[in-house]
């Protein structure tokens, strides 16, 4: 028997065959995890085998794990050598965001858009609590949505407390297996509780001393949509660490500079301060935003600090 893991909590999962029987199963004590790097030797999405627990009507035992198609990982937040797969056999990742009560940086988004282009998952931008914008909230999403849409990202603003851009929201979401990721505190259990108002998600303010949003998922879990697909609701993250990625390779997960990386007169071209430079020079004709620029230098950085580390 093969089913889908809805919910991990460690040491159980719960999992969902092709016809709608929900199970909780645990992994074979001679599983082989000997080659997996990550915290988690199964995550949500992904695709098992079950074999019936000896002695037991309703748990299950998880003898396999199929090929993922794809996943996105981070670094773990308990060992930073480690990374942790926040869920796998994505149709495509969703982003929630905010320009106030908390802010999102724009290294957080890009950071999360580059995991994305490395692990083949398309992404979508959603800017929650468009109903607090103020003239300078609305001039930076402008500035946001010129600069994403132009490199191939969609984004658009929601509000889940007034229900603007949810007809939107649902039609991006229908019928495919969407991952939905954010700060705590930007509001992805409100939005989730307009899609399912059955669910009933926990939902908490914005903690008013620090400006920073309070955990109310304390796992990774999957739904089923109404209306067609699922949806895979995350703990909210901090900060959002990559993993896997090379120095060389990460200009190849930014769009506007993968065109040009063949055009650099180095093939090991890091597009910072080598002569011949057509992302550089992109850069500074303004067909490269700044912004976007100023994340690559920074994320490389960071690349840099954890590879003195390894």
């Amino acid at each position: 028997m093969t089913a889908r893991v809805y919910k991990s909590t460690g040491s159980w999962y719960t999992v969902k065959d092709d016809t709608g029987n929900v199970y909780q199963a645990r992994l074979k004590g001679k599983f082989k995890i000997d080659e997996i790097t990550s915290t988690n030797p199964i995550a949500v999405g992904d695709i098992v085998s079950l074999e019936r627990e000896q002695g037991g009507e309703s748990n299950m035992i998880i003898s396999d794990i199929h090929v993922r198609r794809n996943y996105i990982n981070r670094k773990s937040p308990a060992n930073k050598r480690l990374h942790h797969i926040i869920a796998s056999n994505l149709d495509q990742s969703l982003l929630v965001a905010t320009l106030r009560e908390p802010r999102t940086s724009q290294g957080f988004i890009d950071r999360f858009l580059v995991a994305a282009e490395a692990y083949h998952v398309p992404a979508v931008i959603v800017i929650n609590k468009a109903d607090l914008f103020r003239e300078k909230e609305t001039e930076k999403f402008q500035e946001w949505e010129e600069m994403y849409t132009g490199i191939g990202y969609p984004i658009f603003t929601v509000s889940s407390k007034e229900g603007k851009g949810i007809d939107r929201l649902r039609d991006i979401l229908r019928n495919k297996i969407t991952l939905m990721s954010g700060h705590s505190g930007v509001g992805k259990s409100t939005l989730i509780n307009q899609l399912l108002p059955d669910l009933e998600l926990k939902t908490q303010e914005v903690s008013g001393w620090s400006g920073k949003g309070m955990h109310t998922t304390t796992f990774a879990e999957m739904y089923d949509l109404p209306f067609g697909g699922q949806i895979i609701d995350t703990p909210g993250m901090r900060e959002f660490g990559i993993v896997d990625i090379s120095k060389q390779e990460l200009s190849h997960y930014f769009p506007e500079m993968r065109k040009l990386i063949q055009k650099c007169q180095f093939n090991n071209c890091l597009h910072v301060n080598e002569p011949g430079c057509a992302v550089k020079e992109a850069f500074e004709e303004g067909s490269i935003h700044p912004e976007r620029y100023f994340s690559y230098c920074n994320i490389l950085d960071s690349i840099e600090e954890d590879q003195a580390w390894a």
